[in-house]
């Protein structure tokens, strides 16, 4: 063990009372100081260093607060343990590998070489969790979709950007500007660091906020506007983001359970948006909605 690791490590489990809790229970642990949060179904799992100011339980119960009141409709079962130090980072990384996600997108962890192909474009993004990255099955859906969807020279919005990882692929399929806004500072902070790492940092431009409908109608025009949010954030904005898209553009929303998906559409129609596209993946749907072009 190197002087740099803690002498124990809080192992805390949490049972995900529905799928929209999810992201939010896994911002929960980062949050709490998880160095990474692993997916298994219904349960996250991460591993927190020990904190030599608080005791063992206020550690646990510090944790336990925090994810209560992110799960506060809801039953929250939670497991924990105490487990000596060991190189945890170097296990979790051998569990993670680059991965392709449509014809020419790669996503990547740093400390790995992906193999290539002439025309490919690789993103290196450091996961941390999985949601918001090339390891979730609904950023996979939208990251294809994106790829077909672009076009040289686009505008773009990341609404929610998270790891940024979206605005870079955007950025590196040709677009000229791209806007990644995201509510919460520490994602925004992260994403700068993925940006400025795949060399984007000149078309891509980074803010904290809520992407609302005082927030689109101060906004220009959009070619292409990517919001892979829960659905039940993203129906109530569609007529907004419909109004934000230049003629013809188009919608790409993630985020959504098969199960959720009709509502979506029927939602999108309302709102005067077309299904041009869809995407499923591992139970998560992801599409293109399209604007009418005049």
């Amino acid at each position: 063990m190197t002087p740099a690791e803690p002498a124990l490590w809080l192992v805390i489990e949490a049972h995900s009372p529905s799928e929209t809790t999810n992201a939010l229970l896994s911002e929960g642990l980062i949050a709490s100081g998880g160095l990474a949060v692993e997916e298994n179904g219904a349960w996250l799992r991460t591993w927190i260093p020990e904190d030599a100011a608080l005791t063992h339980e206020a550690q646990v119960d510090s944790v336990r607060k925090q994810l209560q009141a992110i799960a506060s409709d809801s039953d929250l079962e939670l497991h924990w343990e105490w487990r000596p130090g060991e190189d945890w980072t170097t296990k979790w990384r051998a569990g993670l590998a680059p991965r392709r996600v449509g014809e020419r997108l790669i996503v990547a962890p740093s400390w790995t070489e992906p193999d290539t192909r002439p025309g490919d474009i690789v993103i290196v993004i450091d996961p941390r969790m999985a949601f918001g990255t090339g390891e979730h099955a609904s950023t996979r859906g939208v990251l294809r979709l994106l790829e077909q969807a672009m076009h040289p020279g686009a505008r773009v919005l990341d609404a929610g950007t998270g790891s940024g990882v979206l605005a870079i692929a955007a950025a590196r399929l040709g677009a000229a500007q791209v806007d990644a806004v995201d509510i919460d500072p520490d994602a925004v902070a992260a994403a700068r660091e993925n940006i400025d790492a795949n060399g984007t940092a000149d078309r891509v431009r980074l803010e904290v906020g809520e992407v609302d409908e005082a927030w689109l109608a101060q906004a220009s025009r959009f070619d292409l506007i990517a919001a892979n949010i829960l659905s039940s954030v993203l129906e109530p904005m569609l007529g907004a983001l419909r109004h934000s898209l230049r003629p013809g553009g188009s919608l790409l929303v993630g985020g959504i359970l098969e199960s959720e998906s009709a509502s979506l559409l029927e939602a999108a129609e309302r709102a005067g948006l077309a299904l041009r596209r869809e995407d499923r993946d591992e139970g998560w749907w992801s599409a293109e909605l399209r604007a009418p072009a005049s």
